[in-house]
């Protein structure tokens, strides 16, 4: 017990110290700079049975204040509520409304996973004069109207090929209040943003919910059809314009923004623990040796701790510590509440009080039992369920 606390320890002074500060909310999206040219872009979101969330979301891509030209095509990807109907309703109200094109998909192909078979039809649906840039946003995102200016100009300052935003997820009840904010915690963790950002370090990735990318450089790196079956979309698009996006490897930029929000409600345990479930196994490429592996790591950096102090503590208040015990004891309460330093500015990012930091350990826990029943799920032949469909294993993408 007091080695694992000792390792538990180092192992929260390494993260800490050596991680690229993943626990730190950075980079956050600047202003907008003045510009003499605003390049076009094409807005595409993919909607499925997605009638009940556009109401909050659609109009505020239909009136961004952009100075370019821009076009939005919302891809109805085979819904049965109405939802092309609801799109056209909003935008005969909506100011600018005639920047809107509904697509209806074609029926969707083996080996196309159904986000990206409907960004696909998007693209095709530009016609013989494409703008730029792309920009893909899911149904349930909101913008507010100088987000596409500010995406543009970062795209334009850095040169980056693409840019990606963290979008706000709900927050509210108390397991959503806990989840959401280490959702995008353990998230930074695998992908440190600063490393995505550097064109020095191989980690890529990207945030599904808004992504700005330009369209010359996804087509010279492969395209959709290069990650047609990919269910972690967006990171595996954030590494394919890495990775190939221009010679030598192209340029990602991923960060932080409170000007794009998610709509979507997320109050309840049940809907984070579906969208976890959905993708957890698929992040472990299917392995059992990985998941094994990945068990065994959340209980030792972030289960090990707490438990030290909580078996040590009765006996180091009683007077009856050994030097076994005072190691165990101080080695699990400094990484509990090292552990809380680094979840502290997630929650207070997501405007949530010290508390639920010192509530990591739960949260840690959850997930891992998400992870587990994710690959019960895919045992079953449920794996990557969502939205009525159910997706196998990916494809092999080269």
């Amino acid at each position: 017990m007091a080695w694992g606390g000792v390792a538990a320890l180092l192992i929260w002074i390494g993260l800490w110290r050596w991680h690229a500060g993943f626990w730190r909310i950075a980079p956050v999206l600047p202003e907008a700079h003045r510009a003499d040219v605003w390049p076009a872009v094409d807005v595409i979101i993919p909607a499925r049975n997605e009638a009940d969330i556009l109401p909050s979301s659609l109009p505020t891509i239909l009136r961004q204040e952009y100075a370019g030209a821009l076009r939005v095509f919302l891809v109805d990807d085979h819904s049965d509520d109405g939802t092309a109907d609801v799109a056209a309703r909003l935008a005969a109200k909506c100011e600018h409304g005639d920047r809107l094109t509904v697509v209806c998909a074609a029926d969707r192909p083996q080996g196309w996973t159904g986000k990206l078979w409907a960004l696909w039809q998007g693209m095709q649906a530009c016609g013989h004069s494409p703008a730029p840039l792309l920009l893909f946003t899911d149904a349930d995102i909101a913008h507010a109207p100088s987000s596409l200016s500010r995406l543009v100009a970062q795209s334009t300052r850095g040169d980056y090929d693409l840019v990606s935003l963290m979008a706000r997820l709900q927050a509210s009840g108390f397991w959503s209040r806990l989840l959401v904010p280490a959702f995008v915690y353990f998230f930074a963790m695998l992908y440190p943003f600063r490393r995505v950002c550097d064109p020095r370090s191989k980690v890529a990735g990207a945030a599904g919910g808004c992504v700005l990318l330009r369209r010359q450089v996804l087509e010279e790196a492969g395209g959709l059809p290069a990650i047609a079956g990919a269910l972690i979309d967006d990171c595996s698009l954030g590494r394919l314009i890495k990775q190939r996006g221009r010679p030598g490897g192209g340029r990602i930029w991923l960060g932080f923004t409170r000007e794009v929000v998610s709509t979507r409600p997320c109050g309840d345990l049940g809907t984070v623990w579906r969208m976890v479930v959905r993708t957890a196994f698929v992040q472990l490429r299917h392995s059992w040796l990985l998941l094994g592996g990945t068990v065994g790591a959340m209980l030792l950096v972030f289960l090990w701790g707490p438990l030290c102090l909580v078996l040590a503590g009765p006996k180091l208040l009683l007077y009856r510590a050994t030097p076994a015990g005072l190691t165990a004891g101080a080695c699990g309460l400094a990484s509990w509440l090292l552990m809380a330093r680094t979840f502290r500015p997630m929650t207070r990012w997501y405007d949530q009080p010290w508390g639920i930091a010192l509530l990591l350990p739960l949260a840690a826990a959850v997930y891992t039992l998400m992870t587990i029943h994710s690959a019960l799920c895919y045992l079953r032949g449920a794996g990557g369920a969502w939205k009525g469909r159910t997706y196998g294993a990916p494809a092999h993408h080269r």
